[in-house]
């Protein structure tokens, strides 16, 4: 990787100012070193701050070796699992997932190389507004108040194989240049291997909820999805900071790896419970399109992150999102009867106009869902 720019400390950080003058940078080591107190608009209110004696959430693990299997017992355990889990709070680990150890070792080193590089070279990557792919620091520039204390770096995934499509690998040559053709070819191959994963679990998941396996694996082999880098760095004052709002996933299913410094919550049972890392598995949960896709049945649950002062977080996750002119509707088997009654819980919709929603209209929340709804429901109205 080419890191050649040389990083200067923004002027409008120095020790008697608390306020973030340049909207364009977040240089966590320049706040942490000359500033007293983190910027306010990295405090969150007293309501959204972090939780102290957070306990573990009982998430149960998922033999996907095993289903996939075919032995009867397996697949019977995996999809009553799945099932409880995403109807309770939709989330599940998933183990033996045939991701190879040795890309999951190279995804992290570059990680870290490219986040401690001088901010210039991280810019080069630089995420537009109303884009999904690129490098953004703690989103300034998009937001005002209530900064998540993350930096993150974002690519744009299709796998139409027809088109002999390399959308990280492209990304990256494109916008990072020389010296980065390494680092494009392991996301790329990331990326991949989390497609090839996803759709395993939409079989698990189509199964569980007593519909085709094949149905909502057919319907997202063509998707549009995105990879995302989150790197957490240390904060001199976590108990006022969050290194991800409160919120829940816009997109389809949400596949995390974690690095071994905990920092994942979910709110479970009116309070938040944590999610240890498992270096051997997966987090997988429910995402708010998915929701849509079961009427309901299945939840989107909210989540958060919280950082802390002695260590940096890394973690990937891969948001799987259906093509964007792809209608999103539950299949009749789900619509009618069953636990969700008669009544369609929510409009049809594409992806790329609620993903338009949530880029330009709405900050996502425990609401995104609804809201998109009720916007929807009112343009369609005109």
């Amino acid at each position: 990787m080419a890191m050649e720019c040389i990083a200067t400390l923004p002027q409008s950080f120095n020790d008697n100012k608390t306020k973030l003058e340049d909207p364009s940078i977040f240089d966590p080591k320049v706040i942490n070193q000359q500033l007293n107190r983190i910027p306010q608009q990295f405090v969150w209110p007293d309501h959204e701050k972090p939780s102290t004696n957070v306990q573990p959430l009982q998430v149960p693990l998922i033999d996907l070796a095993g289903f996939l299997s075919g032995d009867s017992f397996l697949v019977s355990e995996a999809t009553r699992l799945v099932s409880e889990a995403a109807q309770q709070h939709g989330f599940f680990l998933v183990t033996n997932h045939g991701v190879d150890e040795t890309l999951l070792s190279r995804a992290y080193l570059f990680m870290d190389s490219f986040f401690t590089s001088p901010a210039c070279e991280k810019q080069k990557a630089q995420r537009t507004w109303g884009e999904s792919s690129g490098y953004a620091s703690s989103f300034v520039g998009r937001f005002s108040s209530k900064l998540p204390w993350k930096e993150t770096l974002s690519f744009k995934f299709s796998p139409e194989e027809k088109c002999h499509s390399q959308t990280v690998k492209d990304f990256v040559t494109k916008k990072m240049g020389d010296g980065y053709e390494d680092f494009g070819k392991v996301y790329q191959k990331y990326a991949e291997a989390m497609n090839t994963l996803s759709l395993k679990i939409m079989e698990l998941l189509g199964m569980s909820l007593g519909i085709e396996r094949r149905h909502f694996r057919e319907f997202f082999e063509d998707n549009q999805s995105i990879l995302r880098l989150n790197y957490y760095p240390q904060c001199k004052q976590p108990e006022l900071a969050l290194g991800t709002g409160p919120h829940c996933d816009p997109t389809s299913l949400t596949i995390l790896h974690q690095d071994q410094v905990g920092g994942l919550q979910v709110f479970v049972d009116n309070q938040w419970q944590s999610i240890p890392p498992n270096p051997k598995a997966f987090v997988v949960n429910i995402g708010d399109t998915f929701m849509a896709l079961t009427n309901g049945r299945y939840k989107s649950c909210l989540h958060r992150a919280v950082v802390n002062s002695e260590r940096e977080r890394n973690t990937f996750a891969f948001f799987l999102c259906p093509k964007g002119d792809k209608v999103v509707k539950p299949p009749k088997e789900l619509v009618g009867g069953g636990m969700s009654g008669e009544r369609r819980e929510y409009p049809d919709f594409t992806w790329s106009t609620f993903l338009e929603f949530t880029q330009k209209h709405y900050r996502a929340d425990m609401n995104t869902l609804e809201e998109f709804s009720n916007w929807l429901k009112n343009r369609r109205s005109f």
